[in-house]
């Protein structure tokens, strides 16, 4: 199978049912459906073969949709902003990594749309504003951001996706009032987020990783390294805090939706995680990499130094997109 974000689409799942896909029933329309998502999955259990009927709540979900005959909506936190670490990124507005990852996921709607003909759609939840300042990206850095991908999903022509951000629920309120209140309705204490670090695998997956990030992307930090990975071990609990928060507010607007993660999950929880495009790394997204175009023709996630090394930089627009790969270069594994 090629990467994801390759030119090539999902390929749809068949079985023996016959006739129009609604003739199959809610249930096995479900697993149908279910089985598009399963090439793409980002697990946290890569060793596990799971199968459809191992995540029954996203089958009831599905179900649930496709018994009344609506279109089937997921929805996607992600999309934050650009890491600030110019090592990793070409700069702050979505780039080609962004858009295979958008056009991947509208083009996986539409597979969708073959088998539930009532269709399916994403919303992409961008939580940039969540967490920006515990991030160090400037609000209006985010904003450029957001703006641009909605630009863009309407450039491409990705009438399957639609965004959702602070804007769209606390309007024009000023961001550090609008974090306050969602921090305060919404989010787990400290304290419960240290006990589920201590006991739960998945938690601790998580703070780890979003440590490592929080580290990876510190620019201009004068303290020392031991410092340093304090003050982002204490930063990655408040990460995590705003993250479950905006993933409660989610869910209080879209009740019904099918959750999408861009972290890797395991098989049977509330969220389904989904690869947005090949990379070496399970926790690598376009917004803290840089795309390199291989000489075979695939698409992979790279830090931007590194892709710099493999390839040459392609401007879109007058700015910087992403990298084409010589010839004669190897991304070595």
């Amino acid at each position: 199978m090629p990467p994801v974000g390759t030119a090539t689409a999902p390929t749809p799942v068949t079985d023996a049912v016959t006739g129009p896909a609604t003739s199959a029933g809610p249930e096995r329309l479900a697993a149908r459906i279910l089985g598009l998502l399963l090439p793409h999955r980002r697990a946290a259990d890569p060793e596990f073969a799971a199968r459809p009927e191992h995540f029954p709540l996203q089958l009831a979900q599905l179900a649930d949709f496709i018994a009344a005959g609506e279109p089937i909506v997921f929805t996607l936190p992600g999309f934050p902003c650009k890491s600030p670490n110019p090592a990793k990124v070409l700069g702050h507005l979505p780039d080609e990594g962004e858009r295979l990852s958008l056009t991947f996921l509208d083009r996986l709607c539409a597979e969708i749309g073959r088998l539930h003909e009532p269709g399916a759609r994403i919303l992409i939840c961008s939580d940039g504003h969540i967490f920006g300042d515990l991030i160090n990206v400037p609000d209006d850095h985010i904003d450029a951001y957001s703006d641009e991908l909605t630009t863009m999903i309407a450039r491409e022509g990705l009438r399957h996706l639609a965004t959702f951000d602070l804007r769209a629920v606390l309007g024009d309120l000023p961001y550090d009032e609008k974090r306050a209140r969602v921090h305060e309705r919404y989010a787990p204490t400290v304290e419960e987020l240290r006990e589920q670090v201590l006991t739960e695998e998945e938690t601790l997956r998580l703070y780890r990783g979003i440590t490592r990030f929080l580290t990876e992307d510190a620019v201009g930090f004068t303290g020392t390294r031991s410092a340093l990975q304090r003050e982002c071990r204490r930063r990655a609990y408040a990460v995590i805090q705003r993250s479950r928060a905006w993933g409660e507010l989610i869910a209080e607007h879209h009740p019904r939706a099918v959750r999408l993660s861009i972290h890797p999950q395991p098989a049977g929880v509330a969220k389904f995680g989904i690869r947005l495009l090949a990379a070496a790394d399970a926790w690598t997204t376009p917004w803290h990499s840089a795309v390199l175009h291989r000489p075979d023709g695939g698409w992979e996630l790279l830090r931007s130094e590194e892709a710099a090394r493999l390839g040459r930089a392609v401007l879109r627009d007058g700015r910087p997109s992403h990298y084409e790969g010589h010839a004669d270069s190897h991304v070595g594994r």
